[in-house]
């Protein structure tokens, strides 16, 4: 059975929205990362293992603070320029993901099995979405991820 929570979700997809009008860097992860495409006009996969035939497990059994795959970075990607890798090692922890990138945006990083691991927007200061939960730190790309974020933050801030 599953459980909506209509005003969180209210609540997210409102400030998800006033952050990406006001040029605000966002940083989606997980969920925010679905949240993100959705509120950009993208879809998603409600739940990978009925939808990818021979997925990776995504959520899962260990706990985040240990790696759960890889995922292959794109080349190019605001993504690419924070970790500076072609490859990295993620938690997983989710059984949904983005099935058509909202209009405008660039998938930056993919599963072995082709699910969407990131996403970003080119047109906007820094709005990056990633599945996976880089707080845990897993890797130093992960702490990358996070420094990458809170520099965005700062210049926004000096600059108003």
């Amino acid at each position: 059975k599953v459980t909506l929570k209509d005003r969180r979700t209210r609540f997210e997809w409102e400030i998800t929205q006033k952050m990406l009008d006001l040029k605000r860097p966002v940083l989606g992860i997980c969920g925010g990362q679905q949240l993100l495409n959705v509120v950009l006009g993208g879809t998603l996969i409600q739940h990978i293992p009925d939808e990818v035939p021979g997925a990776n497990e995504h959520e899962q059994k260990h706990p985040r603070s240990e790696p759960g795959h890889d995922v292959s970075v794109v080349k190019g990607t605001l993504l690419h320029r924070i970790v500076g890798s072609d490859k990295i090692a993620v938690n997983s922890a989710h059984h949904q993901a983005v099935a058509q990138a909202a209009p405008g945006s660039v998938i930056n990083a993919r599963a072995e099995d082709g699910v969407i691991e990131g996403i970003e927007w080119p047109d906007h200061p820094f709005c990056l979405g990633v599945q996976w939960h880089p707080e845990y730190e897993v890797t130093p790309a992960d702490q990358k991820i996070i420094v990458a974020f809170l520099e965005a933050c700062r210049k926004q801030v000096s600059s108003v």
